[in-house]
């Protein structure tokens, strides 16, 4: 079994940061792209940024030059690095990726639990 695992949200001031981690684990032939997505109440699901498996990048607008994805393909994990957060960065962060796993020898979608970021004072 495939699963992704999140960590490092939280409750953040204005203006603070964090730094979400998402590690994929289980019978894993290859991993392509990997995203970050999150969801606000009473809101749809957004995309806030993807890496490929060569490392390009791509944000949503309202993130871009304050947050920043990377990943380490031996480890299997993905990172999003969240600055200058504002109040309506608020939402729970979803990892994402694309996944060739060994028991289903096939392509597919597989996403983390999701983690809670607040930003308050």
């Amino acid at each position: 079994q495939v699963q992704l695992v999140e960590s490092g949200g939280g409750l953040v001031q204005p203006g603070g940061s964090l730094r979400l981690s998402c590690a994929a684990s289980g019978s894993i032939f290859g991993i392509n792209t990997m995203d970050w997505y999150r969801q606000a109440p009473g809101k749809e699901r957004e995309l806030v940024a993807t890496i490929t498996s060569t490392s390009s990048t791509n944000y949503a607008d309202s993130v871009k030059g304050r947050f920043s994805i990377s990943r380490d393909n031996a480890k299997n994990t993905v990172t999003l690095q969240m600055n200058s957060l504002k109040p309506e960065d608020t939402a729970v962060y979803y990892c994402g990726a694309e996944i060739f796993a060994r028991s289903t020898m096939s392509w597919n979608k597989y996403w983390g639990q999701g983690t809670q970021v607040t930003v308050s004072s």
